[in-house]
């Protein structure tokens, strides 16, 4: 990833160097001096620290927290467990569906089948029953009879 060895030398660039212009620091105001006379004295504390440093100080009132919304009365889990189920239902009622339409469907093909077979062997039985009661009749080659007022002559 990195070449060993590089056979050039870098080259050097010229650095321009800005240094940045100060602003004059803004004056404010003295704001007056108020002495404020605390209500309690409030209590100083001490600390000794692991290393053996006593820090004292007054000790700061810690901020109480926001109070906690009311928890609801049916737990998170409850809730997650009762909506995975209604899901599950409702996958396993649209498998329901989807292998209900898949065998009407398939009773719907295999009548249409059924359907074409009896329309198909009814054809051929009629043709097969039209030809077997000719047999006994007359044969007439259609190409060297002369027609004549609607009779044949050969």
């Amino acid at each position: 990833m990195y070449p060993e060895h590089t056979p050039h030398v870098p080259v050097q660039r010229a650095v321009e160097v800005h240094q940045p212009t100060p602003y004059p620091p803004a004056v404010p105001a003295p704001a007056p001096v108020v002495p404020v006379q605390p209500g309690t004295v409030p209590a100083v504390a001490s600390i000794v620290l692991p290393d053996g440093r006593v820090v004292t100080g007054y000790a700061i009132n810690p901020t109480q927290p926001e109070p906690v919304a009311a928890r609801p009365a049916v737990s998170r889990m409850a809730v997650n467990v009762a909506l995975g189920g209604a899901g599950f239902l409702a996958v396993c009622g649209g498998l329901l569906l989807l292998t209900s339409f898949i065998a009407a469907l398939t009773a719907f093909i295999t009548q249409l089948i059924t359907l074409a077979a009896v329309i198909f062997g009814g054809w051929i039985a009629v043709q097969v029953l039209s030809a077997s009661r000719h047999q006994g009749g007359t044969t007439v080659n259609i190409r060297k009879a002369v027609i004549k007022r609607n009779k044949f002559y050969s």
